[in-house]
């Protein structure tokens, strides 16, 4: 099993929905019912049926500047560091994984530019993934409702850096070019990455079974820096998953390193 769907129903307020959009793949399974399907899902090794079932359910609630602490221990803490410790080779590479429609590593790029400009003359590479093409599409397009950028976007943020196309807002070209997307599937073979100084994955891994996690965690452990940054969801840890991580508080913050 590698995705459990009971279990991420309890992060989905509207469940009929999540159902009504479930049940058209009942017939592309050859199932009768969403139970049936969920039985078959969390025996069947992945296959773009759970890519289907991923897209279908409305389980990538995001917003700018989500869970704020993060952020906060960005550009209070780890990049003041990063300034330090990198700055003879002038290299910094960011990876956002299940990166849905765009929010998180604009958040990251918006950060960067409006308070380490330093880092726009260095090689920055500010990497988004998902497994989702139909949200990749959307992240690359970066436009955004009302509603979207009150989330969590600062006022200031908004006025500076987006432009109004009709009743949506568009993010300014200088910014969505800062980051790149790739299509990768988390629980597939990843390709090739550059040693990470920061990675964020967060709200992902609650949707995997135990052994997915470790191997997702041991993954990580290959592509993150000796002295990087993990930041996982606010329910996610890697306590009792990998003994190779330790946890590291910055104020309301947490995330996770390698152990020396």
């Amino acid at each position: 099993m590698l995705i459990d769907l009971s279990a991420g129903y309890k992060y989905i307020d509207k469940r009929k929905r999540a159902l009504s959009r479930l049940l058209p793949l009942t017939k592309q399974a050859g199932v009768d019912s969403v139970g049936e399907l969920v039985t078959l899902q969390k025996i069947k090794p992945f296959n773009h049926l759970h890519v289907s079932e991923q897209e279908a359910l409305p389980l990538t609630e995001t917003s700018f500047f989500r869970d704020i602490y993060p952020f906060e221990a960005l550009k209070k803490v780890v990049l003041p560091l990063l300034l330090k410790k990198r700055r003879s080779s002038q290299t910094l590479n960011i990876w956002c994984a299940a990166c849905s429609s765009g929010q998180e590593p604009y958040s990251i790029a918006l950060l960067l530019r409006q308070y380490f400009p330093i880092f726009s003359t260095w090689k920055l590479r500010l990497i988004a993934s998902d497994i989702s093409e139909e949200m990749l599409s959307r992240a690359r397009a970066a436009r955004y409702s009302q509603l979207e950028v009150s989330r969590g976007l600062p006022p200031t943020f908004l006025k500076r850096y987006f432009h109004p196309v009709g009743e949506e807002w568009q993010l300014n070209d200088d910014i969505r070019e800062m980051v790149e997307f790739q299509q990768i599937d988390l629980t597939d073979e990843w390709l090739p990455l550059p040693s990470m100084d920061i990675i964020f994955m967060r709200n992902v891994l609650i949707y995997f079974d135990v052994p997915t996690k470790k191997a997702i965690l041991e993954k990580v452990r290959g592509v993150l820096q000796p002295d990087g940054y993990l930041f996982l969801g606010i329910a996610e840890t890697t306590v009792a998953l990998d003994s190779l991580f330790k946890m590291v508080k910055f104020d309301k913050a947490v995330c996770y390193r390698l152990r020396g």
